[in-house]
């Protein structure tokens, strides 16, 4: 069994190459060889006044790679303000979250991967395709909303699936907007120009994305929207719902994100569209911000539809396209994961760690 860390992931795993592997698991997906559960957290209140314990997990399955993955994170999280969430293991700037990978074919744990690398990738990965399927053809010019390790992965990917000439980043810090900017010139070749609000960002942009922890809306007015457009999220509550989703001609989701409403999941907790069973006292539960967006994005058609024809996508340069970056995760990482662990293995990368310490002689 192979302990891969996010320095293993980096050395093996290229915007190219997490691209491939998600477009083998969506084709999977499409011939019924794939399947993945959403997303679903357990909440419990911590002793602290103002944060909660954040539990998720999500699974799925790639048959090409053979592999089952389960993606788990422990997060205390706190919402300062109400603008943000910001969350940690055991203390501030530390972070747990794993990917454990089995063998469909015998049952074998063959890996536990740290979740960070991998996570930006395959997040950053599905805008791509987004792009890659809804976007113009000849879509130049990109504006970015937000300046971390998301705003990096999202226009790497861009950059694999468009020919970029133009990028523009704006965010609330301008240290940190201009450090963007720099570092991202220099690792892709384009020009990448800091912006002092976000309406400079939007206007003229043939591709926007909005990529922060925001739990309130930075994408609010539909004015900023051009003809020919492609707008991407991080989150569905970085958009202003209403208003600027009647901007969209075409609307596309990347998949189911959490349980589907309806029946017996509806008693499920949702404070940010993705179900969870919590623990608490009223008072307690009061601490966790509620979501304001109110769209029901399990209608709109999914984009492995979108690519077998089984629904349409942009059918014209002067339609204003979306795509919703959320859902699948589960399938995300075992396709991306199987293929870091199938390179591992050729190249002879992680750590081994004794199998038997993870199988049983006891039936459970």
């Amino acid at each position: 069994m192979l302990l891969i860390n996010n320095d293993d992931v980096a050395k093996l795993l290229s915007m190219k190459k997490c691209l491939e592997a998600l477009e083998v698991g969506y084709k999977d997906l499409a011939a019924g060889n794939a399947t993945y559960r959403p997303r679903i957290d357990v909440w419990a209140p911590t002793d602290g006044p103002d944060s909660y314990y954040r539990w998720g997990s999500m699974e799925g399955v790639c048959r090409t790679y053979g592999v089952f993955a389960i993606r788990m994170k422990s997060d205390v999280v706190r919402w300062p303000e109400g603008q943000n969430e910001q969350k940690f293991c055991i203390r501030p700037g530390t972070y747990c979250g794993l990917v454990m990978l089995f063998s469909i074919r015998n049952g074998e744990p063959l890996a536990i991967i740290n979740d960070g690398i991998l996570q930006h990738m395959r997040v950053g990965g599905g805008a791509g395709l987004g792009v890659k399927y809804l976007s113009r053809p000849d879509s130049s010019t990109v504006g970015i909303i937000g300046s971390g390790g998301m705003a990096r992965t999202y226009l790497e990917a861009f950059a694999e699936v468009r020919k970029l000439k133009r990028v523009k980043v704006y965010s609330r810090s301008r240290e940190r907007r201009e450090g963007y900017a720099k570092e991202m010139e220099a690792k892709l070749g384009i020009p990448v120009e800091p912006m002092s609000n976000p309406e400079a960002v939007v206007r003229g942009s043939d591709i926007v994305a909005t990529c922060t922890d925001s739990i309130t809306p930075v994408l609010r007015n539909p004015e900023w929207i051009g003809p020919g457009m492609h707008v991407t999220n991080l989150d569905i509550r970085e958009f202003a719902a209403e208003p600027v989703f009647k901007r969209f001609d075409v609307t596309v989701r990347l998949g189911d994100q959490t349980l589907p409403i309806g029946g017996r999941a509806d008693a499920a907790f949702r404070p940010f569209h993705f179900a969870g069973y919590a623990a608490g006292q009223p008072d307690e539960l009061a601490r966790i911000p509620k979501s304001g967006v109110k769209m029901d994005i399990e209608s709109f058609p999914k984009l492995v539809d979108v690519v077998t024809g089984r629904a349409k996508g942009r059918t014209s340069a002067e339609q204003v396209t979306c795509f919703i970056n959320i859902g699948t995760q589960g399938l995300q990482f075992a396709s991306a994961g199987g293929l870091v662990y199938r390179l591992a293995k050729e190249r002879g990368i992680g750590r081994e760690i004794p199998t038997e310490w993870f199988v049983q002689d006891v039936r459970d």
